[in-house]
């Protein structure tokens, strides 16, 4: 009894956490959206040089995916 509520725990920890990966990839391929084409949806973003924001914008595309494929393995431990 004690080992089945000890793997139903661990597969909710586990869509819980693949839940979480797939959100915040999601929120940083967003951001990385943002910063790349911020001058073509009318964002504001003057104070930073363009080539901070493209690779910014590229170090973000690379997390966010990491992050996306990370959730869809769910290879946690």
């Amino acid at each position: 009894m004690e080992n089945g509520l000890h793997d139903k725990r661990s597969k909710n920890a586990f869509t819980m956490r693949s839940v979480v990966d797939y959100t915040m990839g999601v929120i940083y391929l967003t951001a990385a959206y943002g910063f790349i084409f911020a001058e073509k949806i009318g964002l504001n973003l003057n104070s930073f040089p363009k080539s901070f924001r493209y690779i910014f914008g590229g170090i973000c595309v690379i997390y966010g995916a990491w992050r996306i494929y990370r959730g869809y393995r769910k290879d946690y431990y």
